[in-house]
């Protein structure tokens, strides 16, 4: 659950958006958010209200203490704030990307600039999450990381492996 938090609150909401808006589809931020599907971005409280909400879930199967999942939610909520202005530099890299593609003619020293712009983003951010993971998993002692492995083995064939049994 601690991976899964992660996941959800960092790579979904800013890792997930960073990538697809640098590539122009920006969809991946606005499909999370508390007004129903579409409805506009999370706002920085709607983003430690979910954070909070799945700590408390985390701790609650996992057995963690009110301390452990007070650090599990400081975690996350401060790799959430690190990676915030990565988003923001990856939303301005659309407009710019928009630009280049649209121009009469096509500056390819521009985009290739671009892009390793936007690998480096996505290096930054990946640094960032791996930090995070490593934190949050500190927190936890090993028979709460084993939970946590027991329950990520049942995605081992994606999303929807454990309703295929056949």
């Amino acid at each position: 659950f601690v991976l899964a938090l992660l996941a959800v609150a960092v790579v979904a909401g800013l890792t997930g958006k960073m990538l697809t808006t640098a590539f122009g589809q920006g969809f991946a931020w606005h499909a999370f958010h508390d007004g129903g599907f579409m409805g506009g971005p999370l706002t920085p409280a709607q983003i430690d209200d979910r954070i909070d909400r799945m700590t408390k879930h985390m701790a609650i199967e996992l057995d963690a203490s009110a301390d452990q999942q007070a650090k599990i939610a400081g975690i996350a909520k401060a790799a959430v704030n690190d990676l915030r202005p990565l988003h923001e530099k990856a939303q301005a890299a659309r407009s710019q990307a928009v630009a280049l593609l649209t121009a009469p003619g096509i500056d390819r020293s521009a985009i290739e600039r671009l892009r390793a712009e936007q690998i480096g983003l996505a290096e930054t951010a990946s640094k960032r999450i791996a930090q995070a993971v490593a934190d949050a998993s500190e927190t936890l002692n090993p028979d709460q990381r084993r939970k946590v492995a027991d329950w990520l083995a049942a995605f081992d064939g994606g999303p929807w492996a454990r309703w295929h049994h056949g």
